[in-house]
């Protein structure tokens, strides 16, 4: 199926109010566990900063480094829509740098479609890729790329002031081209009243329920994150703790001599061993 094929398919989900199902992924593994668990939406998210390679913040990671996690997403993914976010300072500047970044993700790493933060000039940044041939995913609410360092997030969208502002921002992005929109950290009778004056998908985290459809991190919904959660999240399984009680014992039968077993060896010939032992003595 083609990307405008899959993104038709979202489209069609949203008029027959089928909620839409969306995941992140960063490697082989979670990859295939989301294809195997047929959601409609895979999300190379920057969030593979924080959860794959232990950085601060979604601002830390290089356009090399997540076309490395996506490229490995794309060899684990065919039926759901395959998304790419652009990381931090790969195509706020202008168009020209936005279109360029892109086409990497599209051309390199297999994308389907990629996903920007923000609107107003970042608005003309998604019509630019848009007009490009790339389908753009917009994100209006919380924006994790616009968060310094250690500040901590908050919701977005309490006051008029803010809740118009998301309001216009999700507007110009449908206007821009972009083919849905993710909403995050946006109090719920807010999102649900954006969400209605959208002809496109919206998606929601930390959005309530009445968003098109939903997204989580990967290692959050499986329990493989540390720390505190945001409140959204939602586990449903804590994999961390038996994986860690897998590889104790994996230490434990090394140290005890109990790994490896007879069963775990390769056998060889005994005329063949007894003629290599014969010249290994003999010094060759």
């Amino acid at each position: 199926m083609t990307d405008t094929a899959k993104i038709r398919r979202l489209a069609g989900l949203k008029a027959a109010g089928t909620p839409i199902v969306m995941v992140t992924a960063y490697d082989i593994v979670s990859a295939r566990v989301a294809e195997a668990a047929g959601v409609d939406v895979v999300l190379v998210g920057d969030s593979g900063a924080n959860v794959v390679l232990g950085y601060e913040s979604t601002r830390e990671v290089s356009v090399d480094e997540l076309l490395v996690l996506s490229r490995a997403v794309r060899r684990g993914v065919s039926t759901p829509l395959l998304v790419c976010d652009l990381p931090f300072g790969s195509y706020e500047a202008s168009n020209a740098l936005a279109v360029e970044t892109a086409r990497r993700f599209r051309d390199v790493a297999g994308c389907d479609a990629v996903k920007i933060e923000g609107a107003g000039e970042i608005a003309e940044r998604a019509r630019a890729v848009v007009e490009a041939g790339i389908p753009v995913m917009g994100h209006v609410g919380l924006l994790p790329q616009h968060l310094e360092p250690g500040t901590p997030p908050r919701a977005q969208g309490r006051g008029v002031d803010e809740a118009l502002a998301i309001a216009r921002s999700a507007r110009e992005l449908e206007a821009a081209g972009c083919f849905s929109i993710v909403f995050e950290a946006i109090p719920a009778p807010v999102a649900t009243a954006i969400a209605r004056t959208l002809a496109i998908p919206s998606i929601g985290i930390g959005a309530g329920p009445d968003t098109d459809g939903q997204v989580l991190v990967f290692h959050d919904l499986v329990g493989l994150s540390r720390g505190r959660n945001a409140r959204f999240v939602k586990r449903y399984a804590d994999l961390f703790d038996p994986m860690v009680q897998a590889v104790q014992a994996f230490a434990a039968d090394v140290r005890g001599g109990r790994y490896p077993e007879p069963s775990h060896a390769y056998p060889v010939d005994a005329g063949q061993l007894a003629a290599f032992l014969a010249r290994l003595a003999a010094g060759e």
